[in-house]
């Protein structure tokens, strides 16, 4: 009598397949766990520069539209012969100088008289200069003249006393509102409040102290001095143009974009604009500044975003090289599972498996690793730099398709071994 071996139908089955291909990768990984970490360096480098590149670029657009939002106010807009951001070139700066209208203090009466029942107005000047207060000196500081409405046009954060009145403006009051880095470097263990300081040779009486605002671009915010515009003309002499801050009144009903075109108008007419003419003089809104960074951090992530996955792809060929040296190490293994029926896909699928877990698994510990240093970050350079998931989505995706891409040469390789050469090999 013949005896006949049978197996069971679900050995044959694509899910015991696959389950034995997952059980004999993950197997292959435990038994060699410092190899396999080694080759999750690379991959784990690369996710965790991506991620924390993402959130940097993410991070300082935040950072940079509240410090925006801060230095010049939500809805107030700026009118000036020159207002752009960004450095113009010569030819641009002189084609604006020849073709724009200066604009002056009859400007600003004119509208005051005009549109004021509709919009504040606030003259704006700024020049560099020291501040001192005794021995102590404060180099370069930022002195800004305006007028009184500047603290509400702005949404200016008075962190201690007051911004001054249209009648201190009026009256040619010496008084002063400071921001933090002058604190820090003239009264470094008092309060500046009622204190003196002394600016082009005169004595101001500090009244108010400004909120941290941080940085634009490199530069301090918080090295400013606003002065009434009529103590600045004392100082400093009348310039040939100056700039002027514009808002809605709250009480007027008029948008932001229907203030703008009020101004625009007024103005227009001033200065005489033809019909179809483009504006002989500038205007800046908050949405043109934070256009202009999103413009700088998108060619940013352009740039810097394929450098750090060129280490993902690093991390790829290191995943080869090993998956390489694991296919002949284990030459008579395969040797011996195609000698017992595993046909080119299943040894095949065993190989891709095992380099898409090292490359998830490395992807997973990336993005931890990523994680963890922009909360560090975070904390110690005082930017809210945040993990959006975009950036984690294209880390993964790229660590699972380098996984993919460099387990597949080896995959390939070890399926198409001869079996009876495979079960030779020493």
């Amino acid at each position: 009598m013949r005896l006949r071996l049978q197996l069971p139908d679900a050995i044959g089955s694509p899910v015991y397949r696959f389950s034995t291909a997952v059980r004999l990768a993950s197997d292959s990984i435990n038994a060699h766990k410092l190899r396999s970490f080694l080759t999750l360096l690379g991959v784990i480098i690369g996710v965790a520069s991506v991620v924390l590149v993402g959130a940097a670029i993410e991070g300082l657009g935040l950072y940079a539209e509240e410090t925006t939002a801060k230095a010049f106010g939500t809805d107030s807009y700026l009118i000036a012969q020159i207002a752009s951001v960004g450095r113009l070139t010569r030819k641009e700066r002189a084609e604006k100088l020849r073709y724009n209208k200066q604009i002056r203090i009859d400007d600003l009466h004119y509208l005051q008289v005009t549109t004021g029942n509709e919009i504040l107005y606030s003259p704006f000047r700024q020049r560099s200069g020291d501040v001192k207060r005794g021995n102590l000196t404060f180099e370069d500081a930022v002195i800004i003249g305006a007028g009184a409405q500047l603290s509400e046009i702005r949404d200016l954060s008075i962190l201690e006393g007051r911004f001054f009145t249209e009648l201190e403006e009026a009256r040619r009051q010496p008084v002063a509102i400071i921001g933090q880095d002058l604190i820090a470097a003239l009264f470094p263990d008092t309060s500046p409040l009622g204190k003196t300081i002394r600016i082009h040779g005169f004595d101001f009486t500090v009244i108010g102290t400004q909120e941290k605002l941080g940085s634009v671009e490199g530069r301090s915010q918080d090295n400013s001095v606003y002065i009434p515009t009529t103590v600045f003309t004392r100082l400093f002499g009348n310039e040939r143009t100056m700039a002027i801050f514009g808002k809605p009144r709250p009480e007027s009903g008029l948008s932001f974009e229907a203030a703008l075109d009020v101004t625009r108008g007024a103005l227009r007419t001033r200065f005489k604009t033809k019909p179809g003419k483009e504006d002989n003089f500038d205007t800046l809104t908050p949405d043109a500044i934070r256009s202009f960074v999103d413009n700088i951090l998108g060619l940013i992530s352009a740039v810097v975003i394929p450098v750090t996955c060129i280490s993902l792809v690093v991390g790829g060929i290191v995943i080869m090289n090993i998956m390489l040296v694991s296919v002949t190490e284990r030459t008579r293994e395969i040797g011996v599972r195609k000698s017992l029926g595993a046909k080119r896909r299943d040894i095949m699928l065993q190989f891709l498996l095992e380099a898409l877990f090292l490359s998830l698994l490395g992807g997973l510990l990336g993005l931890l690793l990523g994680a963890g240093l922009t909360a560090l970050l975070s904390r110690v350079l005082e930017i809210p730099l945040k993990v959006t998931l975009p950036y984690v989505l294209l880390s993964i995706t790229v660590s699972s398709a380098v996984g993919i891409l460099s387990g597949w040469y080896p995959a390939s390789r070890a399926a198409d071994l001869d079996p009876v050469v495979a079960l030779r090999a020493d």
